[in-house]
């Protein structure tokens, strides 16, 4: 079978088995679009179908894009990778280590014992968390009365550190911070800052922090799965249109087929849509293990009604680039060692395999995150490209 025949009769197989309400994907080598296929609807009970340009929230596939923004400015030395990130916002250096609570429950800190910087920001090795894998964080959020990061509110950011900066990988805030860093620098929105040097430039017209009434028409909804497996669409579920600040770790709403355009521009080092957007070597910088020998753990769900425990590809040791998961040995579905990937937290997925030159994109609006139907859709689905490729399809 062609590499279509298989993956179109898989992402079918899974509607039709209700696995997910509707699924879009895209898959890319350096020079165009190898596969493009959308089963489903968008909303379930309604009849708007699924397409690869439907709009949903990417929630941390954000993160991604917002380093690829950072490191525009590392290139001109408006940032810097390992200076103290308070130079550029100084509010950061006030944040403290967790050390625990006392007998009437106040949070203790102390100080940390070196500065953050933007590289920790962008490996997650800065110390900070988020709640949904770290029960001391929404411990400490409500002992300080902190609102949540979906509230947009700039406070939510102001979380404690669990670690010394560079001690350990935990996934987190930090690029919010790093969000925060860009506006700084440029004196830019980060939404307006992304649209003039990425999203414009590459073409990525549906991608955006606030939902245009062009892309609502196209947006899916969010679905949450029950404990017997049923899904069900969260219809006022939704990134708030007017925050404080635009959050760079999981505020953008994007389609595949937009996305796809960024996937390709780190396949073909910095260049898009006809456009230079990153050096050939600020990707191979964003590309390569930048936290040494630290390792990405799993992430251990403390909201299991938001995520399942999580972890892609056990036993496989994976290492953090600027900012992406990178596989250092091959993975089951057929990438190879050096493979570049993220996700989020409605179980939307993207990978860039540099080596072999391919590049994927599947999105599903399905919490929680990890679903036990949805990633090994995802996982199936990759494998289906390599067995295709391996095969000459």
């Amino acid at each position: 079978m062609t590499m279509t025949q298989r993956i179109d009769a898989l992402l079918s197989a899974a509607v039709q088995a209700g696995d997910v309400p509707g699924v879009a994907a895209m898959v890319t080598d350096r020079s165009g679009c190898r596969y493009e296929g959308a089963f489903g609807v968008r909303v379930l009970g309604q009849p708007a179908p699924m397409t690869t340009d439907t709009v949903g929230w990417i929630a941390s596939m954000t993160k991604a894009i917002t380093a690829a923004g950072a490191m525009q400015l590392v290139e001109q030395g408006r940032l810097d990778l390992d200076a103290p990130a308070a130079r550029v916002v100084p509010e950061i250096a006030t944040i403290g280590v967790l050390t625990g609570f006392d007998a009437d429950g106040r949070a203790q800190t102390r100080p940390a014992q070196r500065p953050i910087t933007l590289r920790h920001l962008l490996t997650h090795t800065a110390g900070f968390g988020y709640d949904t894998w770290n029960p001391e964080v929404g411990r400490y959020q409500r002992a300080q009365g902190l609102p949540l990061m979906q509230t947009g509110r700039t406070a939510a950011l102001h979380t404690p550190l669990l670690f010394d900066p560079g001690e350990r990988w935990n996934y987190s805030i930090g690029i919010d911070w790093a969000g925060r860093m860009i506006e700084a620098a440029s004196g830019l929105r980060l939404g307006e800052y992304l649209t003039r040097h990425l999203f414009d430039p590459l073409g990525m017209d549906s991608t955006r922090f606030r939902i245009s009434p062009a892309m609502r028409e196209r947006l899916a909804k969010v679905h949450q799965r029950d404990e017997e497996g049923r899904l069900a669409p969260l219809m006022d579920m939704e990134v708030t249109q007017q925050p404080e600040f635009e959050g760079g770790g999981g505020g953008l709403y994007s389609s595949v087929a937009d996305y796809l355009k960024f996937v390709r521009m780190i396949l073909d080092d910095g260049l898009g849509n006809g456009n230079r957007v990153l050096q050939p070597a600020t990707v191979a910088q964003m590309a390569g293990n930048r936290m040494g020998e630290l390792r990405v753990n799993p992430m251990r769900s403390s909201m299991p009604a938001r995520s399942l425990d999580a972890e892609f590809f056990p036993g496989v040791p994976k290492g953090w680039g600027l900012s992406f998961q990178i596989n250092l040995t091959a993975t089951p579905t057929g990438r190879p060692a050096g493979g570049l990937m993220w996700a989020g937290l409605t179980n939307c997925y993207q990978w860039i395999d540099r080596d072999s030159g391919l590049g994927g994109v599947y999105l599903t609006q399905v919490l929680p995150f990890a679903d036990r139907r949805s990633l090994p859709l995802y996982y199936a689905f990759e494998t289906a490209v390599y067995d295709a490729v391996r095969q000459g399809g």
